[in-house]
């Protein structure tokens, strides 16, 4: 016979859902007051936890492309940066932007209400609303009292006028009223001061920026609050300062460029005054009026050479100025230069590409730190454009400079026809010359100028505001549903987990379920617990429950093969204090109220107990008689309450009780004692302690193993099959005895620590005790 058994996880699997609904049945009332439990705790938690409402609002990025190439007639386009949805997400959510929403709302100095053991936060319904001047100078303060009236507030016995600035112990403040509400009550309040990078960590906690799809540039923008006003507030707020921050950053930008240009128009202001100046005096001087018809021919294509180098010597000097800037350390100082007059797209987009980068890096160093990955990223970027900037710088100056000689050979060619011309008519041409170039570039850097000025009218925010923000109908969260559920959803994983850590850690047997876990032997019985102080619980009016399940274990023993001819029975357990003796006395009677005869024999000879349970003196018995003391007659003793019923007691305790029951005489006792009685009952020791039941063995014809309830360990019952195959125990069988009621219902059997069948319950009990009386 092979011993098959389960782990604990296949156990798991197996037990039907039935037989976890029998576990936690008898433990009903353990429920039930942890669902009450629960549910009072989570009302009491929802009332504690002021409500969350959420206001929505929608912005509509216009996403630029970084493919564009920029055009050298828009001067502005260059410092135009890219705009991706993703980093419009992180600039509404940097800190800039929400410490201007603190100030701005005044967040830093909520206003509270404070009824009975709850707070709540007051907002437009606040009397007052309290101001600092300084924020950055803000000494937090979780909570401070004040009293208000119509005439001023009072703090600490300290009186303060309204809507004015006043000096307190927390800094100074203005108290200003609440105008909009009206009949406001003299109360007690309070406000706390928190620091503005505190308050504005609190609100990107509660702030949430999502993408509406896929395909789309639009933005949702959510904010949770206890006031569904401040909520608004505090939304439109954000993208309020968002788009003015993207105002306020294009208009710097524009007037980088206008200053650049600025400087540029006053150095040739100055020197086109110098000539019409030199004009004028020569002129006067000289008397010269008039050129002649070669010398004006001179003058216009020298002219034109002339503007020619001029605008050559802008460019250098805007690759200059491009030089300078890129080669800086921090490309964050100093004026953006402007790329106005430059031909070559690929440096314009590498100027354009290196300023985008950095912003980007400025607006993250600002939200996530110096160590975010993303600005290493950036600022390895910026390391690898700016030596393709200063290559190609070097290669437009190597080409402007080539360009610019070449016009100046021109010249001079021009140059030397002119030493033809008279003196006068010469000096007079090459003044009207250098006027006609000052003033060619003096008139271009003035457009430029105007361009750039009405930069200022026509830059507005990239992004456009698609629905304001509006606040839910009702609170968000807590949601109470969900939390009436999880609160019964966690009392009830408490009370499993608390039945089955009960049950589970113990490691004596439980349930019938164990037992058929650990062996193979049937169960053929189940005894619940004797109630009683009565050791004999079966007599021929006892209609109780325990009776019947003796008489249901007499009627199973025909499964172990007893009969007429095999009529010996051996009752033993693991260890002492099991009741085998109580199952083989009961047993005995159960047997013996049929009519047959029943021989009982206390073959414990270490540590008997019959002659207690049927209240009789020792006698002569069975260890006189295998000394050969005492006859057969001599130790059988007929019970007299009980009929058909004979006793056969220990007697005298032997030294030596294994060697005495090998003497051969205990052969001789079962020979005669089966052919004089219907069936045999042999109360043997524990098979752990002795081996006494070992050596009966061969003499029986039937094994009754006793196992009790919350006792016997589960050691002892896993060895079982493993002694029955080494010791030839025969025909065994297990009887569960003493099992016992669970829970807090006590009263019924039906649910107890059995195979879960019910046998009686409250019902079929008091049936029996009515039949019992009649």
């Amino acid at each position: 016979m092979k011993l098959i058994r389960k782990t604990s996880e296949q156990r798991a699997k197996s037990e039907p859902m039935g037989n976890m609904i029998f576990k936690l049945l008898p433990y009903w009332p353990l429920f039930l007051g942890l669902f009450i439990v629960s549910i009072i705790g989570a009302w009491i938690y929802l009332q504690f936890t002021a409500p969350l409402y959420e206001a929505n609002a929608r912005i509509l990025i216009n996403e630029k492309k970084g493919g564009d190439e920029m055009r050298s007639s828009e001067p502005m386009e260059t410092f135009n940066p890219k705009k991706t949805v993703d980093n419009e997400r992180e600039v509404i959510i940097s800190a800039p932007v929400l410490q201007k929403v603190v100030y701005d709302l005044a967040l830093y100095a909520p206003v509270l209400t404070h009824k009975q053991l709850t707070t709540k936060s007051l907002y437009k319904n606040s009397p007052v609303r309290i101001i600092v001047k300084n924020p950055l100078e803000i000494v937090e303060k979780e909570r401070i009292d004040f009293f208000y009236t119509p005439s001023g507030i009072t703090i600490a016995d300290k009186k303060y006028p309204l809507n004015k600035w006043v000096k307190t112990d927390y800094g100074t403040l203005m108290f200003k009223k609440n105008n909009v509400l009206l009949n406001v009550p003299d109360g007690d309040f309070s406000f706390s001061l928190i620091s503005p990078k505190k308050a504005a960590t609190a609100i990107a906690e509660k702030l949430k920026v999502t993408e509406a799809n896929k395909l789309s540039t639009i933005l949702n923008v959510s904010f949770l609050d206890e006031e569904p006003k401040r909520a608004e507030d505090v939304l439109n707020d954000i993208l309020k300062v968002y788009g003015s921050f993207e105002i306020d950053e294009q208009n710097r930008l524009a007037a980088n460029t206008q200053e650049f240009i600025g400087q540029r128009l006053a150095s040739v202001e100055n020197e086109l005054i110098a000539i019409e100046s030199k004009l004028q005096n020569y002129r006067s001087t000289r008397g010269a009026v008039d050129v002649g018809a070669q010398g004006k021919l001179y003058l216009e294509n020298v002219s034109t050479n002339d503007q020619k180098v001029g605008e050559i010597n802008m460019q250098l000097s805007v690759l200059n100025q491009i030089e300078k800037y890129v080669g800086s350390k921090d490309l964050t100082g100093g004026i953006v230069p402007s790329t106005v007059g430059i031909s070559d797209p690929g440096l314009t987009q590498m100027v354009k590409d290196i300023y985008e980068l950095q912003l980007n890096t400025e607006s993250l160093r600002k939200t996530t730190g110096e160590n975010n990955p993303m600005v290493v990223s950036y600022k390895d970027q910026i390391a690898k454009i700016k030596p393709q900037i200063m290559q190609n710088l070097q290669n437009q100056r190597q080409s402007l400079t080539a360009s610019r000689n070449n016009l100046s050979a021109t010249t001079n060619n021009y140059s030397s026809a002119l030493q033809a011309m008279p003196e006068t008519e010469r000096n007079l041409v090459d003044i009207n010359r250098q006027q006609q170039i000052k003033s060619g570039i003096y008139t271009f850097l003035l457009q430029k100028k105007e361009e750039t000025a009405l930069s200022y009218i026509t830059t507005g925010s990239g992004s456009k505001v698609v629905n304001p923000a509006e606040s839910s109908e009702f609170p968000v969260s807590p949601k109470r549903k969900m939390i009436y559920l999880a609160a019964l959803f966690g009392a009830g994983i408490a009370g499993i987990g608390f039945v089955s850590l009960k049950e589970g850690m113990r490691r004596n047997i439980m349930f019938q379920r164990d037992i058929e876990e650990l062996t193979l032997l049937p169960v053929i019985g189940e005894i619940t617990a004797n109630a009683s102080n009565k050791y004999l619980v079966m007599g021929s009016k006892q209609r109780t429950l325990i009776a019947e399940q003796f008489r249901s274990l007499r009627t199973t023993l025909h499964y172990l093969g007893v009969n007429a001819i095999r009529k010996k029975i051996m009752v033993t357990s693991a260890i002492s204090g099991e009741g085998k003796s109580f199952i083989a006395s009961n047993l005995a009677i159960t047997l013996a109220m049929t009519g047959k005869r029943v021989a009982l024999l206390d073959f414990d000879l270490n540590n008997p107990s019959i002659h207690r349970k049927f209240n009789i003196k020792q006698t002569a018995g069975i260890s006189d008689y295998l000394q050969g003391k005492a006859d057969t007659q001599d130790i059988i003793n007929a019970s007299a309450e009980h009929a058909n019923l004979s006793i056969l007691l220990t007697g005298a305790l032997p030294e030596d009780p294994a060697e005495l029951i090998m003497n051969g005489k205990a052969e001789e006792l079962m020979t005669y004692l089966d052919a004089e009685f219907d069936y045999i009952i042999l109360d043997v020791p524990p098979v752990g302690p002795v081996s006494d039941a070992y050596i009966l063995a061969p003499l029986c014809d039937a094994t009754l193993f006793v196992v009790r309830h919350s006792y016997t360990p589960k050691a002892f019952v896993e060895r079982i099959d493993e002694n029955i195959k080494l010791n030839n125990l025969p025909n065994p069988a297990i009887v569960f005895n003493a099992v016992a009621p669970r829970g807090f219902g006590k009263n019924n059997y039906g649910y107890g620590y059995g195979s879960g069948m019910v046998y009686g319950g409250n019902y079929d009990q008091k049936r029996l005790d009515t039949e019992s009386k009649k």
